[in-house]
């Protein structure tokens, strides 16, 4: 049974910093394509960045690329998201993914997820 733990949310004021962390355990990490999603009240849940099973592939949305950055460290089974010049737009619970089958795209495909954790940006 996979398990998908994401921790390192919380209140940050605008223009600062968080970084997301998600812990995997019950599957081999390193065979997993890796997400995070993101839903704000009253929005549908929406794809922030995707990281390939080694790391060498990423990808972002719109709307923070440029500003966040996934990773992940395969020896740890944890991926990463470090979000900077963080906006009042970014307060969602954001949620950890992964895949471990193929997919039309890097944002697609994802069937285990974590309980999310809550980003709050304060202007």
């Amino acid at each position: 049974q996979v398990q998908l733990v994401e921790t390192g949310g919380g209140l940050v004021q605008a223009g600062g910093s968080l970084r997301l962390s998600c812990a995997a355990s019950g599957r081999t990490f390193s065979s997993a394509t890796m997400g995070w999603f993101r839903q704000a009240p009253g929005k549908e849940r929406e794809f922030v960045a995707a990281i390939s099973q080694g790391g060498s592939s990423t990808y972002y949305s719109d709307s923070v690329k440029g500003r966040f950055t996934i990773a992940r460290d395969n020896a740890k089974n944890t991926v990463y998201l470090q979000m900077n010049s963080l906006k009042p737009e970014d307060t969602a619970v954001y949620y950890c993914a992964a895949r471990w089958g193929t997919a039309a795209t890097m944002r697609t495909g994802f069937d285990s997820w974590g309980q999310g954790t809550q980003v709050t940006v304060s202007s």
